[in-house]
C-alpha cells in the first residue's frame, strides 16, 4: 500500500497529472482506505483536513483519476458510484445489509477477456459481482438469534 506522499505525487505524475495538495489527499486517502467510498464519504473524511476542499473538487479529481486510470469507478447498486484504487481485474462483493463492498478473490472464467473479441466486438472492460450478507453481518445476526 502506498502511504508515502513522496510516492503518491510520483503516481500522479506518472499519469500526466499535476500533484496539487487536494489530489494528493484524496489519492493518499483511497490508498489508506480501501472500503470502495462514495464521493461524500471521501468528502465528508477530509474537509477537516482540508478545509477548501468542495465536493465539486472531489468529484472532479475523482473523475480525473478515473480518466487516467488510476482509479475505477464501480456501479453496483443503480446509479451510486464507488471508487475503487485496485485498477487490477477483480470481483467484488455488496453486502444487502450494511452496503459495504469488498474484493473477493474468485477464479472467472471471464478474466483476463478485456480486449478480446466476442462475436466481432470489442470487450474493453469485465465487470463481476456478488450479492450477499457479509461475514461480519452474519456474526451479528448469529449472535442476535442466540440472545433471543
Amino acid at each position: 500500500m502506498i502511504t508515502n506522499m513522496k510516492h503518491i505525487k510520483g503516481e500522479l505524475e506518472q499519469k500526466g497529472i499535476k500533484p496539487t495538495y487536494q489530489r494528493l489527499c484524496i489519492l493518499e486517502y483511497l490508498h489508506a482506505h480501501l472500503v470502495h467510498p462514495t464521493v461524500e464519504g471521501i468528502y465528508d473524511e477530509l474537509v477537516d483536513r482540508v478545509p477548501t476542499m468542495s465536493k465539486t473538487t472531489v468529484y472532479n479529481t475523482l473523475r480525473l483519476f478515473s480518466e487516467k486510470d488510476v482509479i475505477n469507478e464501480i456501479r453496483i447498486t443503480g446509479t451510486e458510484v464507488r471508487y475503487d484504487i485496485n485498477c487490477q481485474s477483480h470481483h467484488h462483493f455488496l453486502c444487502k445489509k450494511c452496503g459495504k463492498i469488498y474484493d473477493v478473490d474468485v477464479t472467472c472464467p471471464f478474466a483476463n477477456m478485456e480486449h478480446k473479441e466476442v462475436s466481432g466486438h470489442e470487450i474493453q472492460e469485465v465487470h463481476g459481482y456478488f450479492k450477499g450478507i457479509c461475514k461480519e453481518c452474519l456474526t451479528k445476526q448469529n449472535n442476535e438469534q442466540k440472545g433471543r
